[in-house]
C-alpha cells in the first residue's frame, strides 16, 4: 500500500527545531558532546514547590476522571490573580480565560476557529513557526512581515499593502520578541491596534516570554485594550515547565469562546494534577526571580565572549535568546556550521531557519544565529572560552 501524506503536509518543510535536534544527534553519534544552544528548552530543574504540588495533585485527583476542557476554575482564578498582581488588570476567570496544553497547541489550533479558506494571516518573520504552520493547516494564507533591526525589530505596518490588510483576518504579535529580545511599549501597541481596527483584524499576542526580562517588566497588550485581542502565555519558560504542557489564553471573551469551542473538539484538557502544579507556580515569584538572574548571568557571559570574538554587540533586554549578527561575509548557515566544528561543538539555530521569506523574497532571519541560553552556567562559560578564541 502506498502511503501519501496530505498535500497540506507535503507542502511544508521540516520543523526548524527538529532539524536542530538532528544536528545534535549527528554530533553525539560522532562521539562529540555538544553545548546545545539550539532549542529554547530550559535545562534547569522545575522548582521543588511545583513538583511537590504535582505529586500531591496525583493523590488528590486519583478519581477525578477527565479534566475540564477549559481548565479548572481554581487554575483560571490563579491565572486571573497573577494577571492582576503582574499587570494591574482585571480578567474574568469564568469568561475571559481558558487553560491550554502549553502555548504551541493553542497558537496552532486557534487558526481553525478564526480562518476561512483564503483568509490572510499577518505573521512576523522571523517568528514562531506555528503562526505560519497553523495558518496553512487551517487553509489560510500567511503573509510574512519582516522584522528588522533598523525598525527596532518592531513590525512596520506601513510595509503591509492595503490590499493585503483588507483581506487579513488575524495579526500575530510577539513581544517580548523571540528571537530578538526586544519589547513593545504602549505606543507600539496603540499603533498595532489602530492598524488592526482600521481593517477589522483580530490581534493575537504571544507573550510567552513575558517573565524573562533584565530591566523594566514588559507590559501586556491588554494594558492597552482587550476588545478584539487574545493573549497567549504559558508556564514553560517562566517556571521551567516545558514538559508539563500548561498555559492559557485570555482576553476578549468572544475570542476566548471561539478558542474554547475549537479546543473542546480537539483535546480533553490539561491534566488536573498539572493544573495543581500551575496554581503553585503562579503563586510564587521567588523561583522566577532566580531563573531571571541565572539567564542574566548566562547572557552576560555569552555576549561578552561574542564581542571579544569581534562580533556586533547584540545583548538582549528580554527572553532567553541572543539574536546574534554573524560575521560580515558569512551566511547564517555558514556561521552555525563553523560553530559545529569538532573543537568548538556549539549548536545554534541559523536565523533563516526560523524566518519565512517576505513577499519580495527577503528572509529577515538571514545574517543571524539564535543562541538559546539553556545550557548551565558552567557550560556557558566553556562555550564562551571557545567563542572568544575564534577572533572573527
Amino acid at each position: 500500500m502506498k502511503i501519501e501524506a496530505s498535500k497540506r503536509l507535503q507542502g511544508i518543510g521540516s520543523y526548524a527545531f527538529a532539524e536542530v535536534d538532528k544536528k545534535v544527534e549527528e554530533l553525539k553519534a560522532r562521539g562529540i558532546t555538544p553545548i546545545d544552544f539550539g532549542v529554547g528548552d530550559p535545562t534547569a530543574p522545575t522548582p521543588p514547590l511545583i513538583r511537590q504540588a504535582a505529586a500531591a495533585g496525583l493523590e488528590r485527583r486519583k478519581s477525578s476522571g477527565y479534566p475540564s476542557y477549559i481548565g479548572d476554575i481554581e487554575f483560571r482564578e490563579a491565572v486571573a490573580g497573577w494577571v492582576e498582581r503582574r499587570y494591574g488588570l482585571g480578567v474574568d476567570p469564568r469568561r475571559e480565560i481558558s487553560s491550554t496544553i502549553g502555548s504551541k497547541e493553542a497558537v496552532f489550533n486557534f487558526h481553525e476557529g478564526i480562518l476561512d479558506p483564503g483568509d490572510i494571516v499577518l505573521c512576523p518573520s522571523p517568528g514562531y513557526p506555528p503562526y505560519t504552520r497553523g495558518t496553512l493547516f487551517a487553509e489560510g494564507v500567511p503573509y510574512q512581515v519582516p522584522i528588522r533591526k533598523e525598525r527596532g525589530f518592531l513590525i512596520d505596518f506601513s510595509e503591509i499593502p492595503a490590499e493585503v490588510a483588507r483581506k487579513a483576518k488575524l495579526l500575530w504579535l510577539n513581544y517580548p520578541n523571540s528571537p530578538s529580545g526586544v519589547t513593545a511599549d504602549e505606543r507600539f501597541y496603540r499603533e498595532a491596534l489602530e492598524f488592526a481596527g482600521k481593517y477589522d483584524i483580530i490581534v493575537a499576542s504571544d507573550e510567552a516570554y513575558s517573565e524573562i526580562y533584565f530591566g523594566e517588566a514588559p507590559i501586556s497588550i491588554l494594558n492597552v485594550r482587550k476588545e478584539g485581542v487574545l493573549v497567549f502565555n504559558s508556564l514553560s519558560k517562566r517556571s521551567a515547565m516545558t514538559g508539563y504542557r500548561i498555559g492559557w489564553v485570555m482576553g476578549d471573551e468572544d475570542l476566548v469562546a471561539v478558542f474554547r469551542k475549537v479546543k473542546t473538539n480537539i483535546d480533553s484538557g490539561t491534566p488536573t494534577f498539572i493544573q495543581d502544579a500551575g496554581v503553585a507556580a503562579l503563586a510564587d515569584e521567588e523561583h522566577v526571580e532566580a531563573f531571571r538572574e541565572e539567564y542574566r548571568q548566562k547572557r552576560d557571559i555569552l555576549c561578552s565572549a561574542l564581542a571579544a570574538a569581534g562580533l556586533e554587540d547584540c545583548t538582549p533586554a528580554t527572553t532567553l535568546y541572543v539574536w546574534q549578527r554573524v560575521p560580515e561575509g558569512m551566511s547564517s548557515l555558514d556561521f552555525a556550521t563553523r560553530l559545529l566544528a569538532e573543537k568548538i561543538a556549539i549548536v545554534t539555530t541559523p536565523g533563516n531557519w526560523i524566518a519565512e521569506p517576505a513577499a519580495g523574497g527577503e528572509n529577515a532571519g538571514e545574517g543571524y544565529v539564535r543562541f538559546a541560553l539553556v545550557p548551565s552556567i558552567q557550560d556557558t562559560r566553556l562555550a564562551a572560552e571557545r567563542i572568544a578564541a575564534l577572533r572573527l
